[in-house]
């Protein structure tokens, strides 16, 4: 009795292993170098601490990057020991992205949005919105050095990680008042 549940045993490992196998044998084959196609993958391995130092020459009142590939927002606090990393939401399509050198111009705690002549053209059915719970800008916002440009929050919580804006940069309600709080109007920006 003892040898036919054994024999059980070692089957029923058998199995799962030709199971298993195929899995194991794609996670250890690396895989070919996506930015090299054109193609990016968005995931926890792209989501990286990044060097203030790559970007900007000092940190003046502090310095934020906006890296639209890994839909991360890094920020750094004027002497360099205070380091953020935020997940974020990016412009849908290259046409509306922007990329470049910037910096925080105003900030405000409950904005209200307008549609821009380009999304109204894109949805009429779009109207002004005053703060609240189904504005797009969510609790605060940070307005750039380029018209209609802003790193907001959202209300929306599925758009972090997303490609699902018309050209800013969005976080989590909580992550922006954290950020907000932090960040002094003439911080600058970076958007790659």
């Amino acid at each position: 009795m003892t040898q036919v549940l054994s024999r059980r045993r070692a089957l029923t490992l058998g199995g799962l292993a030709l199971l298993v196998a195929p899995t194991v044998l794609r996670a250890q084959t690396p895989e070919p170098n996506l930015r090299a196609t054109g193609q990016v993958r968005s995931n926890v391995a792209s989501f990286r601490t990044q060097r203030w130092q790559d970007h900007f020459e000092n940190l003046g009142k502090g310095a934020i990057v906006a890296d639209l590939t890994s839909r991360a927002v890094h920020y750094w606090g004027p002497d360099g020991s205070d380091y953020r990393l935020y997940p974020s939401s990016v412009p849908r399509t290259e046409e509306l992205t922007r990329r470049g050198y910037t910096e925080v111009v105003r900030k405000k705690v409950g904005p209200d949005w307008t549609p821009t002549p380009s999304m109204l053209a894109e949805d009429p059915s779009l109207r002004y919105t005053p703060p609240g719970p189904a504005n797009p800008l969510g609790t605060h916002a940070m307005y750039l050095g380029w018209p209609a440009y802003l790193i907001h929050g959202t209300h929306d919580t599925r758009k972090i990680g997303r490609q699902s804006s018309s050209g800013c940069v969005g976080l989590y309600n909580e992550h922006i008042e954290e950020l907000f709080a932090l960040t002094a109007i003439g911080t600058q920006v970076r958007l790659i």
